[in-house]
């Protein structure tokens, strides 16, 4: 009977000890996977966007299409003239394509996209379109208007 007991309670330390060691394991995961998100989140590239004279911070999103962005304002700064449009947004010619990869999208103010692979659009309003997301802009503050009911000048410049 004392042999029974005996088995029982370490068949129940053991079971404990395997949950304790299981719990652990997990933790360690989870906390390892929360340090790769914030590690991804702090690496995010920044552009700045320069709108008549008003400075603001953009994080661009994680394809070719911004990745060839970067590549090109690496070479130095890059000025564009974008028209009104709709009293939503801001468009303009890039001068050069940038790899596409269009979807659906309901876009915000902040949003920064593609369109037809060689058009940069920033959102002070909302649309929906099929285009290439390029970033989003971090802090809205004066954003509608730094942009103005016109055109503007806009120039493009990474952060540092």
């Amino acid at each position: 009977m004392k042999n029974r007991k005996l088995s029982a309670i370490l068949a129940g330390a053991l079971t404990a000890a395997m949950l304790l060691m299981g719990c652990a394991a997990a933790s360690s995961q989870l906390a390892a996977s929360s340090s790769e998100t914030e590690s991804v989140e702090d690496t995010a590239m920044k552009m700045k966007i320069e709108v008549n004279g008003s400075t603001f911070t953009a994080t661009l999103a994680d394809n070719a299409a911004a990745d060839a962005l970067v590549d090109w304002v690496e070479e130095g700064p890059v000025t564009l003239e974008l028209s009104d449009y709709a009293g939503f947004e801001k468009v303009g010619p890039l001068g050069r394509s940038l790899p596409a990869s269009d979807s659906q999208t309901t876009t915000h103010a902040g949003d920064i996209v593609l369109y037809q692979g060689d058009q940069i659009v920033l959102f002070y309003g909302s649309n929906s379109w099929s285009y290439t997301r390029l970033g989003h802009i971090d802090d809205l503050t004066g954003w509608e208007d730094a942009l103005g009911g016109g055109d503007v000048t806009v120039t493009l410049s990474l952060e540092g």
